[in-house]
């Protein structure tokens, strides 16, 4: 008696599962990466009402980062600078610049100016500024180096996995207190360095899911 099917139908459903078994790893694959912080967050950097350049104040003119961030050593949040300090230099300086018209307008009428935030925690994630920089975790450790920015920029993906790697091992990226602000900053021997701090600040990390999620 004929055979109705062909003999390669034997193959099929082994075929099918381990096609099945790639097309789903792809999918899984793709989804880990397309969608997580490092893919869609890194590199964001919105156009800001105005083209203030870190390159510019924190660069060429080496302003400390405190200048116009002043809370951070005593605040969970960074502050944006209020447009007294704009002023304090800008009635001065570029009086009459288009860039800076925006600026003026604040300062004549008492609205503050609308910046757009660049980096963005989740509503459950909880982080504070003050924690970390009083115990020698440099600005650019998370902010990267924002004196070479003339557009700010998310440079890193403040991922649970990120923070997590820090956590793990700060001995690794913790610098002197007096040296939090400084851009570039490269310790002779870091964790030699890291392990005094570590113990000099009575660092532990917490790893666990209240210590940030709560």
């Amino acid at each position: 008696m004929a055979q109705i099917f062909p003999k390669w139908t034997n193959e099929a459903p082994r075929r099918i599962l381990v096609g099945a078994i790639i097309f789903l790893n792809a999918i899984v694959f793709a989804v880990w990466y397309f969608f997580s912080p490092e893919f869609l967050d890194v590199g964001y950097a919105p156009e800001q009402p105005i083209p203030f350049s870190h390159t510019v104040h924190a660069g060429q003119l080496g302003l400390d980062c405190q200048y116009c961030h002043t809370q951070v050593t005593e605040s969970k949040i960074a502050n944006i600078p209020a447009t007294q300090t704009c002023m304090n230099c800008h009635t001065q300086i570029l009086t009459d610049s288009e860039d800076l018209a925006l600026v003026r307008e604040s300062w004549d009428t008492g609205e503050p100016i609308e910046w757009i935030r660049v980096h963005m925690l989740p509503d459950y994630a909880y982080f504070n500024h003050a924690a970390h920089v009083n115990v020698g975790v440099g600005c650019e450790s998370c902010h990267g180096r924002v004196d070479r920015m003339d557009v700010v920029y998310q440079a890193e993906p403040l991922s649970m996995s990120w923070c997590l790697d820090c956590h793990r091992e700060p001995e690794k990226h913790v610098r002197p207190v007096d040296e939090i602000t400084t851009m570039g900053y490269v310790a002779e021997n870091q964790l030699e360095l890291g392990r005094e701090l570590v113990a000099k600040h009575n660092i532990d990390a917490p790893t666990y899911c209240q210590s940030c999620h709560y």
